[in-house]
C-alpha cells in the first residue's frame, strides 16, 4: 500500500485516544442506536454512513475488543497491514495484510483487540449501492456471479460471510487502495460514481478468483455451490455433474438436488447457459468461423448447436453476429 495512505490510516484516531487514556470499551452512541429492539446488538447504518450515504468507510478501531454485534447493513473488511482475528457465527478467522472479508446483514461478528500496526478500513454499504456495480460486470450472466451475490445480500442461509484471500492479486489490491483513496476524497461530486464503477472492477476480478473464496467451516453446501458453478465458469467444454460429484466426494442425486435448490435450475441447465453465453461473446467480438465456436462453446455437433442457438435465442448465430457488430 502506498507509503503516505498507509501512515494517514495509522493515525490514531480520538476514539482510539479515548480507548488508550483509558474509556474501558468502544463508545456505543458511535455504533448503535439509542432505543429500540436491536438497540444492543446491532449497528446502526444511520449512525455509521453519513449524511444518508448508500456507501461510507471508517477505519476499525485498534486497542479494544469490540463484543458481538451485527449489521443492518453489508460490510466488508479490508486488511491494510498487520492482522485482525474475528469471529464469526462462532467460526474464528484471522484476517492477513491484503484480505478482503464480505458479511451480509446476518452475521454475527465479535473482533478481538488489534494493535497498533493492525490496519483495517471497513466499508459499510447499503443493498442499493451494488446495483450500478453489479450492472458494471457486463451482460454476460454468470450463475457464478449472482450465487456470490445471493451469499452477500440475501437471507440467512447459514453461511454469512466469504473470505477471500487475494494478497498476491495486484490488480485487487490496487483497485481497494483506490477505492479508499476515492472514500476519502473530499470531493463529493464523484465521490458516489468513481466508488460505484471501482466496486464493479472489484468484484469483476473477485468473481474470476472462486479459488480463493473460503465459506464458514458450517457452510458445507455453499463451499460446494461455489466449487461447482466455478468449475462451469472454467470448464464449460467438458463438466459433467458425475465427475464433479467424483472430485468432490458427494452423492449425484443429493447435488443435483441442491443445485436445484439453490439456483432454480438444473445442472444441465447452468452449463447450457455458460456454453450459450460464450458462444455468444464469440460472435461479437471475433471473427471466428461459427462451427469454430461451436467447438470452443462445448459442442461436437455443429447442427445440434444451430437447432440450439435457435431455439433458445430466436435466432441463428449468423444472424445474431450480424445484430450484434
Amino acid at each position: 500500500m502506498n507509503k503516505n495512505l498507509l501512515e494517514k490510516l495509522s493515525e490514531i484516531t480520538e476514539e482510539e485516544r479515548a480507548i488508550l487514556a483509558g474509556a474501558g470499551g468502544i463508545d456505543r452512541s458511535l455504533y448503535y442506536a439509542a432505543n429500540g429492539p436491536a438497540a444492543k446488538s446491532e449497528i446502526d447504518a444511520s449512525k455509521v454512513l453519513q449524511n444518508g450515504r448508500i456507501i461510507d468507510i471508517r477505519k476499525h478501531v485498534r486497542f479494544v475488543h469490540f463484543p458481538e454485534h451485527t449489521h443492518n447493513f453489508v460490510e466488508f473488511i479490508y486488511m491494510c497491514s498487520g492482522t485482525t482475528t474475528h469471529i464469526i457465527d462462532g467460526n474464528t478467522l484471522t484476517l492477513k495484510t491484503g484480505d478482503l472479508l464480505f458479511l451480509n446483514q446476518h452475521a454475527k461478528q465479535e473482533i478481538l483487540p488489534a494493535g497498533e500496526k493492525d490496519i483495517a478500513v471497513n466499508f459499510m454499504i447499503l443493498p442499493q449501492f451494488f446495483d450500478t456495480a453489479f450492472r458494471m460486470l457486463g451482460s454476460e450472466e454468470s450463475a457464478l456471479r449472482s450465487f456470490i451475490i445471493s451469499c452477500l445480500t440475501e437471507k440467512d442461509m447459514g453461511g454469512n460471510y466469504l473470505y477471500f484471500n487475494v494478497s498476491d492479486i495486484e490488480e485487487v489490491q490496487n483497485l481497494m487502495e483506490n477505492l479508499i483513496l476515492i472514500m476519502l476524497s473530499e470531493d463529493h461530486r464523484l465521490r458516489r460514481t468513481l466508488s460505484e464503477n471501482t466496486m464493479g472492477l472489484l468484484f469483476l476480478h473477485l468473481v474470476n478468483t472462486a479459488d480463493r473464496i473460503t465459506v464458514p467451516g458450517n457452510s458445507y453446501e455453499e463451499d460446494l455451490m461455489i466449487h461447482l458453478l466455478n468449475k462451469i465458469e472454467c470448464e464449460y467444454t467438458d463438466a459433467t455433474l458425475e465427475g464433479f460429484c467424483k472430485e468432490n466426494k458427494t452423492d449425484v442425486y443429493f447435488m443435483a438436488r441442491l443445485i436445484k435448490r439453490r439456483t432454480g435450475k438444473t445442472f444441465r441447465a447452468l452449463l447450457q447457459e455458460k456454453r450459450l453465453s460464450q458462444a455468444c461473446y464469440l460472435l461479437k467480438n471475433t471473427t471466428l468461423a461459427v462451427t469454430d465456436i461451436s467447438a470452443a462453446a462445448g459442442y461436437s455437433n455443429n447442427s445440434f448447436f444451430h437447432r440450439l442457438f435457435r431455439r433458445e435465442l430466436g435466432m441463428s448465430p449468423k444472424e445474431y453476429r450480424q445484430q450484434n457488430r
